[in-house]
């Protein structure tokens, strides 16, 4: 019996010390746990599509014809993820995404035409992003990365042409504001995005025109 009296005196021991360690244990990782979480926000922006022109010279039917590309604007959508660790520490993730028509001009084989080709394109960047010191109450930030963008013509409108991707590098700057809340705020930006126009695996569109799209856009963001 006494010795039964021991081990249960041992074991209550053991459990107070367990459960006193625990405490503490799960205080910190909670702690810590939050900590990483206020390094995270979300934005979600409207942003305008400005697409570029070019042209090139390609062959068709063995002549070199000059092909010219004027891609439509349009309006988009961009949605960020971002950790920042301090004010010049940050990394970013982002998705965009528009619809519009890249327009050739001839668009195949004589006698010349005009072709429209109708595409989502869908960007995937990641970035390194700083903030600067606040400038009147607004929390600057500059950013750039590269990724690419995935061109895939829609089914009615895309020519039956084939999906393509583009290596992509952008730039991006703006400033935020937090508002009342400390965890809800609004941002504006300025991107460029730099890349080959598309020419869907065709050679009569060929053109090896480097373009750019220019992306002003206003959103909110959500940070944990």
């Amino acid at each position: 019996m006494l010795n039964v009296s021991r081990l249960s005196c041992v074991w209550s021991v053991l459990f107070c010390l367990l459960a006193t360690l625990a405490g503490p244990a799960a205080q910190a990782q909670s702690s810590a746990l939050s900590k990483q979480l206020s390094r995270l926000d979300v934005g979600v922006s409207g942003v305008g599509e400005f697409n570029g022109t070019g042209s090139g010279v390609v062959q068709i039917n063995a002549q070199p014809t000059t092909v010219n590309l004027r891609t439509s604007n349009t309006l988009g959508a961009l949605v960020t993820v971002r950790y920042t660790k301090s004010p010049w520490i940050g990394f970013e993730g982002n998705y965009g995404y528009a619809r519009y028509t890249e327009n050739f001009t001839p668009f195949g084989a004589p006698p010349p035409d005009t072709g429209g080709v109708q595409t989502n394109a869908n960007e995937y960047t990641l970035g390194y992003v700083v903030h600067p010191p606040v400038k009147f109450s607004f929390q600057p930030f500059v950013s750039a990365g590269a990724g690419t963008i995935a061109f895939r013509p829609t089914p009615f409108g895309g020519q039956s042409l084939k999906e393509q991707a583009r290596a992509t590098y952008y730039y991006s700057v703006g400033v935020e504001k937090m508002l009342s809340s400390s965890h809800f705020g609004l941002r504006a930006q300025f991107r460029q995005l730099f890349f080959l126009a598309p020419d869907f695996q065709q050679n009569y569109l060929t053109i090896k025109h480097r373009t750019s799209t220019f992306e002003p856009g206003v959103g909110f963001f959500i940070r944990f």
